[in-house]
């Protein structure tokens, strides 16, 4: 961008294209194996996200959304990052690949 007090380069925030996209659809059968909130949170965390995130995301209270995102870190299929001081889930290995069953 040019401007009066110069050059700048913008870069847009990251994922902003998902801001207001529905979040992804979990496949049936993770669904039929964890229940229709867990399999849509953990196929939210395709993107890391925190718990206000979720909760934003999927219309959870956040203490809701906290209790599931502690089962599926408990269960090894979402780890967390600390950001600031906000904690970041995302999905390990085992998580992923249970997103692509379907």
């Amino acid at each position: 961008m040019d401007s009066a007090a110069g050059r700048a380069l913008w870069y847009p925030p990251r994922a902003l294209g998902a801001l207001f996209a529905a979040p992804p659809a979990p496949p049936e059968p993770l669904a039929a194996l964890l229940g229709a909130t867990r399999a849509a949170v953990l196929a939210l965390l395709a993107d890391p996200a925190s718990t206000g995130d979720v909760a934003e995301r999927l219309g959870l209270a956040p203490a809701t959304a906290s209790h599931h995102l502690t089962a599926l870190r408990d269960a090894g299929l979402i780890v967390a990052a600390r950001s600031g001081r906000r904690l970041h889930y995302r999905h390990t290995d085992l998580g992923e690949r249970l997103t692509t069953l379907g």
